[in-house]
């Protein structure tokens, strides 16, 4: 796993180690290079990773080079974040959005 900011890029072979092992709830952030909104988010999600990393892990997975984790979350549509929690799937968010509208989507897993 590579780091980018406070991101860290899954692959297939590290995806469900890091989903099953971390103690916090997990934000998979499912992009594509050739994506732009999937570009305008990762400020966003890297700034909701640094200021609550105490409560939130987020994670990147780039879903052309692993497309058996897309095909596995029925993920149709990029950006697409994938919200675990005790390792289970508990919400899918669907498209970029800013910083608040992020926040009220994930209120539930940050407590």
């Amino acid at each position: 796993m590579t780091t980018t900011a406070t991101i860290e890029q899954l692959t297939t072979a590290t995806f469900d180690e890091a989903i099953a092992g971390s103690p916090l709830p997990v934000v998979v952030d499912v992009w594509a290079e050739w994506c732009p909104p999937c570009h305008t988010l990762e400020p966003i999600l890297a700034a909701i990773a640094a200021e609550h990393a105490d409560r939130l892990r987020v994670f990147k997975l780039n879903g052309d080079a692993h497309p058996e984790i897309s095909r596995r979350f029925g993920v149709m549509s990029l950006p697409t974040m994938l919200v675990f929690r005790d390792g289970q799937l508990v919400n899918r968010l669907v498209g970029a959005r800013g910083k608040g509208r992020m926040l009220e989507d994930l209120a539930d897993v940050l407590g």
